[in-house]
């Protein structure tokens, strides 16, 4: 089969969560036997990495972009006149149309794989969906939506309505998509029913598109990633996540401010080191005035390193949709984590077996410090969050679920 697969952004190397999705997903169908034609967004950071991606697609396009806050303002003045998301205006490329043409009149292709709710639009010809168009399957890493209908709660109240209107207009997309294209992943159950509350909010019927969405859950490869040996008297805490993402930098903050001077009342010794991309000012400023308490690093290659000297992972996530791949990731290290009800969202973890959950700061606070206080807690939890991610989130595990789908949208295109 011919994917032409439709990415947003470069997926390598595999260093945060949306790209550790999708560079799996390349592997898993390359490694199926079909031929992937990759057309994705590429911003300047990430041109050094488009080669890697040649040793699972056959063919490569890019198409440059660049953010800017004066750019970003005039898409939001010209999604109120569209009445289409900000995000989708930003990413509306001319070129990236232009190039899915192209390869659609050069060559046959089976299916067209939208990775994540930007690049959809590139999926379906202008008119919407023909018998003769290639099958459109969306993969949905979050239920979007929702995710800023959670956040309008926590921004300050300037920010609301725009997040509220921009969270009613991601909704009715979203619901144009499921209806629309044959087939939608979503990463956890959550997000599939958003999906279909989207479609439904769009006048479709209840139940109408319920076999039309799946849930193919984010994976881990176990074998590259192994279990970390920290000292029994670390009182090391590490966090991390793309720091420009708002979901991401909101449940930093909250634990930087509310939660950890309640770590630090009974563990004065304990060091809070926050990874990631793009820090904010104030996490930095947090850094300046208590450098022997909080450290910020930035983007780090290789985190193995930080890794082999924590004695907990945090994840601390208020508002935010699919799955945290860093909960996989600390699982398959061996490391125990802390994190809360929305952070665990679409993970078959059990509180105090394989991972620890508290949404209150107190309460947050409190199961750290059971942590940092017994080295054999620290033991036992990372071991079972280890045979987890093993037995339920390893890549050849679940994207076998994948290939069924893909068999059906098979059937599909030997039908039209």
């Amino acid at each position: 089969m011919h994917i032409l697969f439709l990415s947003q952004i470069i997926p390598y190397p595999p260093d945060a969560g949306p790209k550790v999705k999708t560079w799996h997903v390349l592997r898993y169908l390359a490694g199926q036997g079909h031929r992937i034609t990759l057309a994705s967004l590429v911003r300047p950071e990430e041109i050094e990495h488009v080669d890697a991606l040649r040793s699972v697609c056959d063919t490569v396009h890019t198409v440059p972009i660049r953010r800017s806050r004066a750019a970003d303002v005039l898409y939001w003045l010209r999604s109120h006149r569209t009445r289409r998301p900000f995000l989708v205006e930003r990413d509306n490329s001319v070129e990236m149309r232009r190039v899915v043409a192209g390869i659609l009149r050069e060559d046959a292709v089976d299916v067209i794989h939208a990775d994540q709710l930007t690049m959809a639009q590139f999926a379906l010809p202008p008119g919407g969906g023909s018998t003769t168009h290639p099958a459109a399957l969306f993969d949905a890493h979050n239920a979007v939506w929702t995710i800023l209908e959670r956040m309008a709660v926590n921004v300050p109240w300037v920010l609301r309505p725009p997040a509220i209107l921009e969270s009613r207009r991601i909704k009715r997309y979203e619901g144009w998509i499921v209806r629309t294209f044959e087939h939608t992943l979503a990463v956890t159950e959550i997000d599939r029913r958003g999906l279909l509350r989207a479609a439904e909010s769009t006048g479709a019927a209840r139940g109408e598109f319920e076999d039309r969405v799946s849930v193919v859950p984010i994976a881990v490869d176990t074998q590259q990633i192994r279990p970390a040996r920290p000292p029994a008297a670390s009182t090391e805490i590490v966090t991390l996540g793309t720091l420009h993402y708002p979901p991401n930098a909101d449940g930093i903050r909250w634990f930087l401010k509310d939660v950890f001077p309640r770590v630090q009342q009974h563990a004065p010794d304990s060091r809070l080191t926050i990874i990631g991309k793009n820090p904010p000012q104030d996490f930095q400023q947090a850094a300046r005035r208590s450098p022997q308490s909080v450290r910020v690093t930035g983007y780090v290659e290789c985190l193995d390193p930080f890794f082999e000297a924590a004695a907990a992972v945090v994840i601390p996530v208020r508002a935010g949709g699919g799955m945290r791949v860093r909960i996989l990731e600390a699982f398959a290290r061996g490391l125990p984590v802390v994190t809360t009800t929305v952070g665990l969202e679409g993970i078959d973890a059990i509180s105090g077996r394989d991972v620890l959950v508290a949404d209150g700061a107190s309460e947050f606070a409190d199961a750290v410090l059971r942590l940092l206080d017994d080295p054999g807690l620290r033991e036992q939890i990372g071991r079972r969050g280890r045979a987890l991610v093993e037995r339920e989130y390893d890549w050849n595990v679940v994207l076998a679920r994948m290939g069924k789908i893909y068999n059906g949208l098979s059937d599909f295109r030997n039908l039209s």
